[in-house]
């Protein structure tokens, strides 16, 4: 059985290191720099401090600490490389207030480090090169085409949750849910720890970065959630379910992509502005709570249908 001792110890040392990093953030002018083209309720937030998503490295050492069990080891690894990738964008957007690094070394870097950890676990056979669909059906794939189809979903899903985080609070409520069904369907107790210690820093955070946030968790942050999130689909073997589980966080990029290649195409806009969370914001005039409150329910919806699923047809 799980202490949640060490999740409420993180919960408290976040809280309480979140109003000093701020400080120093905004001491140090390492802010977030505004798209001139988004909503005018967005360009308020132009000088919020950036990177708060350091802070949930508290949480990731913390439960190296606590348990340095294999699995424990891999997703604080997957954690820390894609902090990486975030921390470099951030860095190169709060130092040229413009953009962070090309979209293209990002992809190339994602691509590395999945690759690389997808080979070492089935080198070490901790996972193996089939997608269970039911429990009695399963896709046996080659390794090769397996790392390429996997290494894809886990890097688009990455991006995918990196595109949530575009309002107050909005990653944090949408991850809370999706970290729930890990923690609850998982063979694995450092991967039930892992998420329950993730699950207390972003209840830390969201302290802060509920609206109107005080604190922009940055690619630092919703990177490592994404690589993470995704890592877990895939050691626990419920990659079918990804569909449902990441609902929120498949739209938001499908937006982007359906919007960029319809413009290319005719000059014409499907959705007012993407994300699809823009959308809302513009055509029906949500308020950000709104939104955030809405996609935070639908994910806990999705979540939920995917432990129904997970119980009756996968276990």
């Amino acid at each position: 059985m799980i202490s949640l001792y060490p999740a409420i110890a993180t919960f408290l040392i976040v809280t309480a290191v979140i109003p000093l990093q701020t400080r120093l953030f905004k001491a140090y002018n390492l802010v977030q720099p505004i798209r001139k083209e988004l909503p005018a309720d967005q360009q308020k937030k132009r000088g919020t401090p950036l990177m708060g998503g350091l802070v949930f490295l508290i949480g990731a050492i913390a439960t190296l600490c606590v348990e340095a069990s294999t699995d424990v080891r891999l997703l604080t690894t997957t954690f820390f490389l894609f902090a990486l990738i975030g921390f470099m964008d951030d860095a190169k957007k709060a130092h040229t207030k413009i953009d962070g690094i090309s979209a293209k070394t990002k992809m190339l870097l994602q691509c590395c480090f999945t690759g690389g950890i997808l080979y070492y676990l089935l080198h070490t056979g901790f996972i193996t090169s089939h997608i269970p669909i039911t429990r009695n059906i399963a896709l046996d794939l080659p390794v090769a085409l397996f790392i390429v189809a996997v290494g894809l979903i886990i890097v688009g899903s990455t991006n995918a949750i990196n595109f949530t985080d575009g309002l107050d609070g909005l990653l944090s409520v949408v991850a809370i849910p999706t970290y729930f069904f890990f923690f609850v369907i998982s063979q694995h107790e450092g991967v039930r720890l892992f998420c329950l210690m993730m699950i207390a820093c972003l209840l830390a955070f969201l302290i802060y970065n509920r609206h109107p946030a005080k604190l922009i968790m940055g690619d630092t942050g919703s990177m490592a959630i994404g690589g993470t999130l995704a890592l877990m689909a895939v050691i626990d073997h419920v990659v079918i379910l990804l569909p449902i589980l990441f609902l929120v966080y498949f739209a938001e990029i499908l937006s982007v992509i359906i919007q960029v290649s319809y413009f290319k195409r005719t000059g014409k806009r499907i959705f007012r502005m993407s994300p699809i969370h823009y959308h809302f914001s513009l055509k029906y005039g949500w308020d950000e709570n709104t939104i955030v409150i809405v996609f935070g329910s639908v994910s806990w919806i999705c979540s939920l249908a995917c432990l129904l699923y997970y119980y009756l047809l996968l276990r």
